[in-house]
Parts: structure tokens; sequence; C-alpha cells
């Protein structure tokens, strides 16, 4: 497996374009992972690659939330995914989690990396989603209609068919993306990079899909990741998550 170097605006990272040959293009090659190794001052990393998950009420790092119904557990299936199940075809109904006791909150000249590896079974077209940061809030999808009024991510209302829009909202003011389309049983990398308070690049597959100045809507609190996977009738989808990771400058 070869190991490549890359220097991006003066930041050196290390990638293996046989393991990752799009590693070049996506939000990573920015952030400061190497000077964090050497030095843990420089950030706050949280990856998650799910080989536990605990959402007891006393001891849990997860809160998980059911809209009636809805379960999350570690997949036996494949290794270091977690299935958030709806558990239900009842529209509306399924589940949430939040990792209530891990604090991303957005500054100015402290940017945050976020990434994720998600796919929906069961069916991608009849799912209300939403993978990012939020506020911690128990109905982050109510009725159909996203509902939190501090987050940043990709969310798939009531009636999304499978597309997805990218969103920051602040205080629920918010300015929402083209994001992407989901398929069936088939994985996509959703990543975004939190310029300060200034603005918010969207990564889907290490591709930039937009860089739009969100000054105004960029949420300056406490933002928890967060997962949503409730059905929109009919079908019982499930979210599969390959892990996350998140990394913000101190």
């Amino acid at each position: 497996m070869p190991t490549r170097g890359l220097n991006t605006a003066d930041r050196a990272a290390h990638y293996d374009p046989l393991i990752n040959p799009t590693f070049q293009t996506g939000a990573w090659k920015s952030c400061p992972l190497l000077e964090w190794l050497h030095d843990q001052s420089v950030g706050v990393m949280l990856n998650d690659q799910f080989t536990t998950y605990n959402a007891a009420a006393t001891t849990g790092d997860w809160v998980l939330t059911q809209a009636t119904a809805g379960t999350g557990a570690i997949s036996t299936a494949a290794p270091g995914v977690l299935e958030l199940d709806c558990n239900s075809t009842t529209q509306g109904q399924g589940a949430q989690i939040q990792r209530a006791k891990s604090a991303f909150v957005p500054a100015a000249g402290k940017d945050i990396w976020f990434e994720t590896k998600i796919k929906i079974v069961d069916t991608f077209d009849k799912v209300q989603f939403f993978a990012g940061l939020a506020e911690i809030d128990t109905t982050i999808i109510g009725s159909g209609a996203i509902s939190t009024a501090n987050h940043i991510g990709w969310l798939g209302a009531a009636s999304n068919a499978g597309v997805l829009s990218f969103a920051a909202a602040k205080a629920s003011a918010a300015t929402t993306k083209t994001g992407t389309t989901l398929a069936e049983d088939t994985y996509v990398k959703l990543g975004f990079r939190v310029n300060g308070v200034t603005s918010v690049d969207q990564y889907v597959n290490d591709a930039l899909i937009n860089s739009t100045v969100l000054t105004a809507n960029i949420p300056i609190v406490a933002l928890y990741p967060s997962f949503v996977c409730q059905t929109d009738g009919t079908n019982d989808p499930i979210m599969h998550i390959a892990g996350y990771r998140v990394f913000q400058l101190r």
C-alpha cells in the first residue's frame, strides 16, 4: 500500500491512493491532523467507529429518542456500523440519536471538520433523514419537517424521496443548499468544514459541492453529533452509520 504526501495551503497530509483515491479533493486534506498527533493542544478529535454503543440513561454517551418506535444497535453483519432502525411503517415514526457528551461550538478561528458514511436500506426513498451536528433536541424532525433551531447537516423531510438538502440554521433562520440523492443500499460519504463563523464547505464522496457564506446562519451554540432515521410511510428504513469523526481547533 503506497503512502503519499499532500501539501495543501501549507498543510501536510499523508494518504494511500489505493485505499482513498479521492482524499486529495476531500475535506480532511485541510485538517491539521498531523500537527494534532504531535501536539494535542491543536484541537479536539472525536473519532467514533462504533465498536461500542451505549445509550443507557445514566451511563451512556448517547441519547436515543423514539418517535413512538425505533431502535439503535451495533451491526452483527459488518464491523464498525451502527444500525438505526425505524422499526415502523407509520409515517413520522422512528428514532434519533445524539452524542450528548460531545459538544462542538462554532467560533471565530475555531474551524470544525465533520464526516460520516451512511447508507439506507428498505428503502432510501421512504426515509426522513438527518445527519450532522445539532443542538440537543428530542424532535430534530417533527411532523415531517426539520424542527431543531440550530444545526448543520443533511436533511430529508417528508416526501423527500431520497433527495437530501444541506443546511445550516441559527435560531431557526436557515440557509439551505442542494445536498445529494441517496441510492438503495449504497454508502455515501458526507462531510463539511465550518470555517470559523463565516462559511461552510459541503463535501459528498470527497467532492466539494458548494461553499457558501452562511455567516448569519451558522449556529454559535453547543452542537452534538446527531442522526435521525424515521419512516416516511409504507416501508421501514434502516440507517447504517459506518462511523463518523469530528475535529475542532482549540
